[in-house]
């Protein structure tokens, strides 16, 4: 690593815990506090709003549910979600505010995209500034945007209270946690976080495209289309291309900059451009560049400490946080020094890898000058260590090493920080799972934070951690085998091994980054990629609100002797080996197959 790679670690880690430690501690009285569902003391008008919410909806604020109503409740509302996501989709060619006269989209897209951005997912298979109209950019993808972030931070506070609370029957509310958390905590950053990304150059409008005449033509290839209107496919299934000649580019215009604040904010990612935050018009500076990283991780790192103030002991919270950001300043350091390094390929064609201002020699394929490499790959660490698929650069273009980092990251359940709610709920069953371990080791009841760890929760733990690897593994190996599933790959051998089992990993871990050079956006990747994305959020959900429910009703156990302290530097240590060893160690194979020989063949010759 550079000085300078470094110098951008520990500025973006100050800076963070600066931000994280006092959100957290008002994130803990939106959750309730020791008061359940109290108002958030200095928020009148917005107290005012939400009661008149609850009104409108008929919903009694006060009541609180098991974790069975709760987990119906929650499906319930995402299913409805679901549904008008894809309806919006398929009206849109009839639907107001689409200068563009955008057609429908194809049903198995919008099935897609409808799962993909009700699971905090994100994923698209589409280039949004081609696809779809400015309506259903704000009104079903920029509202799920809100709706499936609070949804994650509504489960983290169910099973936060199921730690805090003895003896109860119930967990809360779900349309009150996921009212509060949109009110108070998502909504009023999204909105700070718009206007500055407007400051820095953003776009926020509603006008037509426009044309902007370019000095030199421009010879490129597109997609053949056939007499039907359709494009035409050759033998193999993939796409005809035939040349073609423009002195015209099209400058897309939108509502861009508040659809990218909570894209960030909500660990969403999905950009309103295909290019993603690699876009000018939406990460157009180094500045603005440093803050959605910022953003990405700023609730993920304060529920820690909203964790550590509502189980009355807030070193849990640092030892959760202290486990998370271990494993992400290794992983970054990996990412980092491998992308900092001369290409093998490159440096046998006498091609020149220097230094500049922003970057200091090594892989700057797939990246932007104005970031470098440091931003880039430090970029790339958080937003597959977080559930969010936002990228400032093209992963397919890292190095093996450096692609294999991001892919590990996601593969591990996105608990180093994680996604909105869903990064610490996730850590919390490693932590459970660590416990569990350590108890075996020493003949004794696993005990956490007071609670005895049984049967039960230890099954609920088990499904947790193996489901995700399974949807993984056997969509990856569904998609080698199916003639569909090969179809899609670009770029033959262990790199299209590798893209296929990044496309899965994303998906069914809620991330929606894609490595690229996948052609994904195909009845049978579609279907598959969202059946990964439905269960990879949603078994995971309920059974976390299970346990949450089984812990509320059990009695708090006082600590004694023998009572393993689950906040100091060995419990730490044992929980970092329980993520890296049981998190990643069922992709182990999988990875070789797929970037472990891509770098070895890098150095084969």
């Amino acid at each position: 690593m550079t000085s300078q790679s470094i110098m951008l670690l520990i500025a973006f880690l100050a800076v963070l815990l600066v931000l994280s430690y006092p959100l957290g501690k008002f994130i803990v009285q939106v959750a309730g506090g020791s008061s359940d569902h109290a108002p958030v003391p200095g928020f009148g008008w917005f107290n005012r709003v939400e009661q008149w919410l609850y009104r409108c909806a008929g919903i009694q604020a006060k009541s609180e549910m098991n974790w069975k109503h709760y987990a119906l409740a929650l499906l319930l509302f995402n299913t409805i979600g679901a549904l008008a996501t894809y309806a919006l989709q398929r009206l849109q060619v009839w639907l107001p505010l689409n200068p563009q006269h955008f057609a429908n989209v194809s049903p198995d897209s919008s099935f897609n995209t409808a799962v993909s951005f009700i699971s905090n997912t994100n994923w698209q298979g589409y280039a949004g500034e081609g696809t779809m109209s400015y309506l259903t950019q704000m009104l079903v993808l920029a509202v799920q945007n809100f709706f499936s972030a609070a949804t994650g931070i509504a489960v983290a506070f169910a099973l936060i209270r199921g730690f805090s609370r003895h003896s109860a029957q119930s967990i809360g509310n779900f349309w009150t946690d996921i009212t509060r958390s949109t009110v108070y905590i998502l909504l009023p950053l999204s909105v700070i976080f718009s206007v500055f990304l407007i400051s820095q150059g953003v776009i926020q409008n509603f006008d037509s495209y426009k044309d902007a005449n370019i000095v030199q033509s421009l010879d490129y290839q597109q997609p053949k289309i056939g007499a039907d209107g359709q494009p035409v496919n050759d033998a193999a299934g993939k796409p005809v291309l035939e040349a073609a000649n423009t002195k015209v580019q099209t400058l897309a215009m939108g509502p861009v900059a508040s659809q990218e604040a909570i894209k960030m904010i909500g660990t969403n990612g999905g950009g309103f451009f295909n290019a993603n935050s690699a876009h000018p018009y939406e990460n157009p500076t180094p500045l603005s560049n440093f803050m959605q990283m910022l953003a990405i991780f700023l609730i993920p790192a304060a529920l820690c400490f909203t964790f550590g103030f509502m189980v009355g002991d807030i070193r849990q919270g640092w030892a959760v946080l202290a486990a998370m950001t271990v494993i992400f300043v290794i992983m970054t350091a990996v990412v980092m020094y491998a992308e900092q390094q001369a290409h093998p390929g490159l440096t046998a064609m006498g091609i020149d890898q220097g230094q500049s201002l922003l970057q200091s020699g090594g892989n700057m394929e797939g990246k932007e000058t104005r970031f470098g490499i440091s931003a880039s790959a430090l970029f790339a660490a958080i937003t597959t260590a977080a559930s969010c698929g936002a990228v400032n650069a093209m992963h397919d273009s890292f190095t093996a090493l450096g692609g294999l980092v991001p892919m590990a990251l996601i593969q591990m359940g996105e608990v180093v920080f994680g996604g909105v709610g869903s990064g610490l709920y996730g850590m919390l069953v490693f932590a459970i799972m660590a416990v569990f371990i350590a108890g075996l080791m020493i003949g004794r009841t696993p005990e956490y934070l007071g609670k005895k760890i049984q049967s039960f929760e230890m099954k609920m733990t088990s499904i947790a951690i193996l489901a995700t690897p399974m949807l993984v593994l056997g969509g990856t190996a569904i998609a080698v085998m199916a003639t569909a599933g090969v179809a899609g790959i670009l770029n033959p051998g262990a790199h299209g091994f590798s893209e296929i089992l990044y496309a899965f990993s994303s998906a069914a871990n809620n991330n929606g980054s894609a490595f690229g050079g996948l052609s994904a956006n195909t009845p049978f990747y579609n279907v598959m990629l969202a059946i990964a994305m439905w269960f990879g959020r949603f078994i995971i959900i309920v059974t976390i609100l299970a346990m949450a429910g089984s812990f509320a009703a059990k009695k708090r156990l006082e600590p004694n002797s023998g009572t393993m302290p689950t906040h100091g530097p060995l419990f730490i240590v044992l929980l970092i080996g329980v993520v890296v060893l049981v998190g990643v160690l069922n992709y182990v194979p999988a990875l070789a197959l797929g970037p472990v020989v891509e770098h070895l063949q890098m150095f084969a010759h």
